[in-house]
């Protein structure tokens, strides 16, 4: 009886463990979080918002003619500024899962966090790498962290997932009627 009894708690105990060491608490950017736009869009963060609520995605369209580029920001820690605490992700967190489609090269970069811990490093270069172009259907694309890199160089210095502040999704030369959509921006934490 006592075998038994001691049987049984080993393999709860074990199996317990095992769910909780085996599956990672995620972030879905989308569903959870504002996002924030700047440049020649069609649409406003309002516009933004309200369709990812009631639609579940993230939709943005190049105005005709457009001069300059497009940013689309969202914060790692949900935020109702474009301003954001920097998270520090897990020794286990090993990739961002992106479902997109785009009609261009977007640039994604990962900002870090600044020095006092408070708000996003603004300006400079940042640990970013590419979304290729997917004009005609969604693309699942789960990039590791070890994928951003400074200014998105093979030798650049890697991204720090320990103060990760927020995603920019830059459009730096869009075309007229261009446009991005994101159904999900997954994050291991």
């Amino acid at each position: 009886m006592i075998r038994l009894l001691f049987s049984s708690v080993a393999i709860i105990f074990f199996v317990s463990n095992y769910n909780s060491n085996s599956s990672l608490e995620s972030i879905d950017l989308v569903k959870s979080n504002t996002w924030f736009i700047a440049g020649p869009a069609k649409e406003n963060q309002e516009t933004i918002n309200t369709v990812r609520q009631k639609e579940g995605i993230v939709r943005v369209t190049s105005k005709d003619f457009p001069t300059g580029e497009i940013e689309l920001n969202v914060t790692i820690i949900p935020s109702e500024t474009n301003e954001g605490i920097p998270k520090n992700l897990s020794d286990n967190s090993g990739s961002v899962t992106i479902i997109y489609k785009s009609t261009q090269l977007i640039k994604l970069q990962a900002r870090e966090g600044n020095a006092d811990g408070t708000g996003c490093v603004h300006g400079g270069s940042h640990p970013m790498t590419d979304l290729p172009a997917s004009p005609n259907r969604f693309t699942t694309l789960k990039i590791p962290w070890e994928k951003f890199r400074q200014d998105g160089l093979a030798n650049g210095r890697l991204l720090n997932t320990h103060n990760l502040c927020k995603f920019n999704f830059v459009n730096y030369k869009p075309v007229s009627g261009s446009s991005l959509e994101i159904k999900s921006v997954l994050i291991q934490n």
